[in-house]
């Protein structure tokens, strides 16, 4: 594989962890993922949600950039219709103006929580407002100063400071037909989530993409990336026990208890699985790669000659630092990063 590859973190907290740590591992993974030579780190942006500590990415990219030197650093993503895209300009300015040409935007139009956070981050303006994300994303660009000022004055009359003329490298994210269909009349970069919605919709999603690109002054020809959770351990069998905490957190999600940390290790071992819970963990798995060295790169080499996708983004698993590290380091020593 000669694309590029770059690692996805969010900031995980797992059992007994303090969100303390959960975001110092984060930025060991980023040196790892620097050391390993790979393209970009991407932190997600999510609200009210316990196994997650990413929930400022602009704050934890600047940590994270200060932290190393040549990765790109960016938003895998920041959700847009949770924030004043003003705001969002203001932030990603300064983080270019502090950080330089290493800076992504990530843009998602989902909330990243459940509806009353998502009302409450909004101020009550209610999920409905998700269907103002295109032109959010067009006043980001007259923000940055990629495209002209706005007849309302966005990018003349108003000026974003830092903003105007410190524009990162703008990519749009999704798990739908929509957000592929956007990006491409757009002509941005998109990236899809397969790590969390892979299957038919993946396939879909790069189709819809590429079909409906349309030139832009960002990009001339459509560009794509493919999300992927990833775990090396010695054997396959080892890769799914290791697994297990972050598909347990997913099951109780899915059956809908409240979201809470990533259960430890010895919880998930614990958990009275069901042959049906067992079956859903095994489908899971075999949209993503955790497996033996061999296996893992064999999937996310499937994965990427399936979507033809320019880039490839790791979502490293493993109930701790060590094993996420692990995995990064394997994979960048047998492929070739692109970079």
């Amino acid at each position: 594989m000669t694309v590029p590859f770059s690692v996805l973190d969010l900031a995980s907290v797992y059992s007994g962890m303090s969100n303390a740590e959960a975001l110092r591992q984060t930025i060991e993974t980023a040196k790892v993922a620097e050391e390993s030579g790979y393209r970009r780190i991407w932190v997600a942006e999510h609200h009210a949600m316990p196994a997650v500590a990413s929930s400022a990415p602009a704050v934890l990219i600047s940590a994270i950039a200060a932290a190393t030197s040549t990765i790109r650093v960016g938003s895998g993503g920041v959700m847009l219709p949770n924030h004043a895209s003003l705001v969002i300009a203001e932030q990603f300015g300064t983080l270019v103006a502090l950080y330089g040409d290493r800076i992504d935007l990530g843009l998602g139009r989902a909330p990243g929580s459940d509806g009353l956070t998502s009302s409450v981050l909004r101020r009550g303006a209610g999920p409905d407002s998700v269907d103002d994300f295109p032109q959010q994303v067009i006043e980001l660009l007259a923000w940055f100063g990629t495209i002209p000022p706005l007849d309302n004055g966005i990018g003349s009359r108003i000026t974003a400071t830092p903003g105007l003329g410190d524009s990162p490298e703008l990519w749009l994210l999704g798990s739908s037909d929509f957000s592929a269909r956007l990006a491409g009349l757009m002509g941005l970069p998109f990236t899809f989530a397969h790590h969390f919605a892979g299957g038919p919709n993946t396939l879909r999603a790069f189709e819809m993409y590429r079909s409906s690109f349309t030139p832009s002054v960002i990009l001339k020809e459509p560009h794509a990336m493919v999300s992927v959770s990833a775990l090396v351990a010695d054997s396959t069998a080892e890769a799914e026990r290791l697994a297990l905490p972050n598909a347990l957190m997913f099951l109780r999600m899915r059956q809908g208890g409240r979201p809470d940390r990533i259960p430890s290790l010895a919880e998930a071992e614990a958990h009275p699985w069901s042959t049906a819970e067992l079956d859903w963990v095994a489908e899971r798995n075999s949209h993503q790669a955790v497996g033996d060295l061999g296996l893992v790169t064999s999937r996310i080499d499937d994965l990427v000659t399936a979507t033809g996708a320019d880039e490839v983004i790791i979502a490293p698993q493993g109930p701790d630092l060590s094993s996420k590290t692990r995995t990064l380091r394997e994979l960048g020593a047998t492929v070739s990063l692109g970079v």
